[in-house]
């Protein structure tokens, strides 16, 4: 199958309920004769149509008659092929129409090939006659068209940061996420991961916020280096690297990691503590424990040990108190969108509060097992005061004897403005694109006074 082709049948999964992140990795992983512009450009293709679904769907409804009653499949093909012509000036223009005609007579009949060449025909003519949101008059619709963006959380984000900050929030989100790896200190230095990467064709630059880190610019298919083989790095997003820096755990330690799935910052853990003492791993999930046995494993690492547990209803499975608990709640994930580029569309508002409910209840949860002068570091990878501050107010209203800790001594890099110093005295972090150019993180420190 060619690029597009290819691009189409995933698009056409993606529409039927699949993970972006994940059918693209399993088509890609299976079709091992694609050459790297090949995954590279059916990884725009994908990510590209469904980014921008609302501005190709508004697109598609000023140029198709009787829009309502276009089938899902020719209006994916649609999708697809605007997509290629709004933002892919390398692809001409009648080669994205040809190959869109193709695919339409294979996967359907002559009619709707006759469709998808007149629409496409049309649009290629008269360019100009497609009239786009005024941002004056219908602001809300001129973001949730052009930035491609639901209503719902657009209406939060202008609330709370404006129109500019709002529209930074969503270019961000559009723009191709970079790719970080975590160096596994157990085996090598970074300086040393660096220049054997380099000599397995990579592109890489250091992190300047954490000392583990290092974003891939360019490089082969990652499970094919032998560096990553021989578990010398593992996929980790910067902001993320930091939680673990945060609670900062010592050799001969005993950590708890209550939805530790897939272990990503449980083997950061046992980074730093040089693989001496122990962790208890925790997920509700089957599948999401072993993938943390298989990490563990990959890197070298043996001080973990897993358990399915229930986080809300830990303490009536585990005995004996903790002075180090991690708690990386489950959330909506509203500050890595451009990392799930279909997560924006699968989305609902209500859900904010019912993660809310649970990560209050997962800390409450928690609580009896932390023991007196004990830390608890929270963290979520959304923008959502709901399911962040509000989280943290509720649960330090309800435990007088929890209170907040001061970042700033654990943090790996020095904070670079008053308003960042103040909030890490306060015990939370909040990092947003727009200020911090990285995904929209937030990092809770909490003690149990003695």
């Amino acid at each position: 199958m060619k690029d597009r082709e290819v691009a189409f049948r995933i698009l056409l999964k993606i529409e039927d309920g699949a993970y972006a992140n994940l059918i693209l990795k399993q088509t890609l992983h299976e079709a091992a004769d694609l050459t790297s512009l090949d995954r590279g450009l059916i990884t725009e293709l994908v990510y590209g149509t469904v980014k921008y679904r609302a501005r190709l769907d508004w697109l598609i409804k000023q140029l198709v008659k009787k829009v309502e009653k276009l089938e899902i499949g020719p209006r994916i093909l649609l999708r697809l092929s605007f997509y290629q012509l709004l933002f892919l000036d390398k692809i001409p223009p009648f080669a994205v129409t040809n190959e869109a005609v193709k695919l339409a007579k294979k996967y359907y009949h002559t009619g709707v090939a006759s469709l998808i060449n007149g629409v496409l025909r049309n649009y290629l003519r008269h360019p100009g006659k497609v009239v786009w949101p005024d941002a004056q008059k219908s602001p809300l619709e001129y973001l949730e068209v052009i930035y491609s963006h639901p209503q719902w959380m657009l209406r939060r984000w202008l609330k709370r940061y404006g129109w500019e900050k709002t529209i930074n929030l969503c270019e961000y989100n559009n723009t191709p996420a970079e790719l970080w790896i975590r160096t596994n200190t157990l085996k090598c230095s970074r300086t040393e991961l660096l220049v054997r990467l380099q000599k397995e064709g990579c592109v890489a630059t250091p992190s300047l916020r954490v000392p583990e880190g290092i974003r891939l610019q360019g490089a082969p298919p990652l499970v094919s280096l032998p560096s990553f083989q021989a578990g010398l790095f593992t996929i980790q997003d910067e902001s993320s690297m930091l939680v673990a820096h945060v609670l900062a755990p010592k050799p001969q330690q005993t950590v708890l990691d209550v939805c530790a799935g897939p272990g990503g910052k449980t083997t950061h853990l046992a980074q730093l503590m040089k693989n001496e003492g122990k962790i208890i791993a925790c997920d509700v999930h089957e599948h999401r424990k072993h993938l943390i046995i298989e990490n563990a494993e990959r890197l070298g690492i043996k001080i973990i040990e897993t358990q399915l547990l229930d986080a809300t209803r830990i303490a009536e499975k585990l005995q004996g108190q903790y002075e180090l608990v991690l708690v990386d709640a489950p959330c909506s994930g509203l500050g890595v969108l451009r990392r799930r580029p279909d997560a924006r569309w699968r989305k609902e508002e209500k859900e904010i509060k019912e993660l809310a409910k649970l990560q209050t209840q997962i800390l409450a949860g928690v609580y009896p097992l932390l023991a007196p002068g004990g830390r608890l570091v929270y963290s979520t990878c959304t923008t959502e005061p709901e399911e962040n501050v509000e989280v943290i107010e509720k649960f330090t209203a309800t435990y007088p004897d929890i209170v907040s800790f001061d970042l700033t001594p654990s943090l790996p890099y020095q904070p670079s403005t008053e308003e960042e110093k103040e909030e890490l005295k306060r015990g939370q972090r909040q990092f947003l694109p727009f200020h911090d150019e990285m995904e929209g993180f937030f990092i809770a420190g909490l003690q149990k006074q003695i």
